[in-house]
């Protein structure tokens, strides 16, 4: 057995942050398969634990890490790249559809490539418009045949649902205007000058 084991990078530089593990390559996935490389299967779900209680979540380990990542990480990442007098520089760029969380994806600055935008938009917005197609066709027919109490349950998903959804079409509109553009970038101009470029489809730095 080699005394290092080997822990691969994303092929595509396109790591996907969503409400479920929808991706091979989202990044809940990612995490729990670097914790096991590294630490080995045997304590896998004891240090899962023990991450999310240091991140004070309440809940399932893996449920915990991911609202880590929907909804903190990227600020921390932020504010661990603030450069004194010239504000936050992440060199981790993220992809955000807005609120409702219809779609969110990380990629490395450093990786970025003309095409990269157009693969964010049909290997992964495309795939998750699908998903929430099916999703909200398959909910409209369960709510159609549920009891009284659990059709409130399920119209109340069917909304959350039908949000993402509006949101991730909106967003798709977006990303489609930058991908067909293919754009270059320098990074001796840095990372507030190229961030500034996508700023459309990428999360606000605060």
């Amino acid at each position: 057995m080699p005394k290092y084991a080997s822990f691969d990078v994303d092929k595509d530089n396109i790591i996907t942050i969503c409400d479920d593990e929808y991706f091979e390559d989202d990044i809940v996935g990612l995490f729990v398969k670097f914790v096991k490389t590294v630490y080995g299967t045997d304590t896998l779900d004891e240090n899962l634990k023990f991450i999310a209680d240091a991140l004070g979540g309440k809940g399932q380990p893996k449920d915990v890490i991911r609202n880590y990542f929907i909804n903190e990480f990227f600020k921390d990442h932020c504010n661990t790249y603030q450069v004194a007098g010239s504000g936050k520089r992440p060199i981790y760029w993220l992809f955000d559809s807005g609120k409702k969380n219809g779609f969110k994806a990380l990629i490395y600055m450093h990786r970025y490539q003309p095409d990269t935008i157009a693969r964010i938009r049909t290997d992964y917005v495309h795939e998750q418009q699908a998903r929430y197609r099916t999703a909200i066709a398959d909910l409209e027919q369960r709510i159609a045949n549920a009891s009284t109490s659990e059709r409130v349950k399920l119209n109340k998903k069917l909304i959350s649902l039908q949000a993402q959804d509006f949101e991730i079409r909106t967003y798709e509109e977006k990303i489609h205007h930058l991908a067909d553009r293919m754009i270059s970038i320098d990074l001796d101009d840095g990372v507030k000058k190229n961030y500034n470029v996508f700023q459309d489809v990428l999360a606000k730095i605060k």
